[in-house]
């Protein structure tokens, strides 16, 4: 079992920068991959990036690229994800996912646990 726990969410002005984070628990941490998903209300939960078990693959969706950044740190079993340049439609609850054999990255499907969320705002 892995349990997930995300952080860091806030209510940022359009521009600005948050950084999440997501602890995992759990001693296989370093085998998993991991992803970050968000939700607006109303919307399907929708794929934002991810990255293998050693760091060297990592994916992102076309609407982040350029702007969020994520990353590892085994050896502090978390996994974080970094957003700059924040526009109001990145205003979503965020998901970290964990996967022990991810098939396609932006699929939630392919993820075996998920955190509770944290709520992301970015005011115009």
């Amino acid at each position: 079992q892995v349990q997930l726990v995300e952080s860091g969410g806030g209510l940022v002005q359009a521009g600005g920068s948050l950084r999440l984070s997501c602890l995992a628990s759990g001693r296989t941490f370093s085998t998993y991959g991991m992803g970050w998903f968000r939700q607006a209300p109303g919307k399907e939960r929708e794929f934002v990036a991810a990255m293998n078990w050693s760091g060297f693959s990592v994916y992102y969706a076309d609407s982040v690229k350029g702007r969020f950044s994520i990353s590892r740190d085994n050896a502090k079993i978390t996994v974080y994800l970094q957003m700059n340049s924040l526009k109001p439609e990145d205003t979503a609850v965020y998901y970290c996912a964990a996967g022990i054999r991810v098939g396609v990255w932006s699929h939630p499907g392919s993820y075996d646990y998920w955190g509770q969320g944290t709520q992301v705002t970015v005011s115009s």
